[in-house]
């Protein structure tokens, strides 16, 4: 099986300066560097579509509002358990005074 080659965020960066800021064709680039075109134009998509320094941030690296999306999620899911125990004891109490 043949592993995957993994490009460095500069490496990526380069090539998309290839293409938006010295006019070269993704095809071009992609002889150059040896790379697939398709893969060249998916960087170009990532770069355009991220804002300035988010680009190829690579695996495990989130952006600041995934982190906040993510930290939130965990909120919710200990204020959710921290009901359904409030509602237990509820029950539980008003099962007692009578």
């Amino acid at each position: 099986m043949t592993t995957r080659k993994q490009y460095s965020q500069e490496f990526k960066l380069d090539a998309v300066s290839l293409v938006l800021e010295q006019g070269y064709s993704r095809a071009a680039a992609s002889r150059n560097l040896e790379v697939n075109s398709n893969l060249i134009g998916r960087w170009v998509k990532e770069y355009q579509e991220q804002d300035e320094g988010q680009a190829f941030r690579g695996n495990g690296k989130l952006t600041p509002e995934q982190e906040e999306l993510r930290s939130l999620k965990v909120e919710v899911k200990q204020l959710k358990m921290e009901k359904e125990i409030l509602k237990k004891a509820t029950v539980f109490f008003a099962k007692e005074t009578k």
